[in-house]
Parts: structure tokens; C-alpha cells; sequence
């Protein structure tokens, strides 16, 4: 018997813990943002040919690589 639409989509929520490229999850994220700031993450997916979301990885990822680069061990174990 086919599955219906609520069954899918509980499966299909059941993986997300562990989805993704290295089984470490994924966890969804919902804001509101400003007009300006979903234009400029359009803008921006759009000119590097990408999703939005991957956009977002991409800026979030290089800012916590950034913040992150100088600090000691002790600093870093705080920041985590």
C-alpha cells in the first residue's frame, strides 16, 4: 500500500539528523530577515549560480573560518 503524504514527509524528516555529505545532519533554520538582506542573498546565489542555501553555507562557513583562524586553543574552546 502506497504511503500518503504525511507518512512521506515524517520519513523523509527522520533523515535529516543524519543527511548531508558527512552523516553529521542538518538543521533547518527559519528567520525573518530584512528586504535588503534576502535581495542581496539572491543577488548573490544567483551571480555564483548556486541555491540560496548554499549561499548562506558559503558566507557562514568562510565567517566562522575567519573569526576562528587566530584564536588559541583556549579561545577557540570558549567560541565553541
Amino acid at each position: 500500500m502506497p504511503k500518503t503524504t504525511a507518512e512521506r514527509q515524517a520519513a523523509y524528516r527522520a533523515k535529516r539528523p543524519l543527511a548531508g555529505v558527512d552523516n553529521n545532519g542538518e538543521r533547518r533554520i527559519n528567520t525573518w530577515v530584512n528586504t535588503g538582506t534576502a535581495l542581496a542573498l539572491e543577488r548573490l546565489a544567483r551571480h555564483n549560480g548556486i541555491t540560496r542555501r548554499e549561499m548562506l553555507e558559503r558566507v557562514l562557513l568562510a565567517e566562522d573560518a575567519r573569526v576562528t583562524v587566530g584564536m588559541d586553543e583556549a579561545e577557540r574552546e570558549a567560541y565553541l
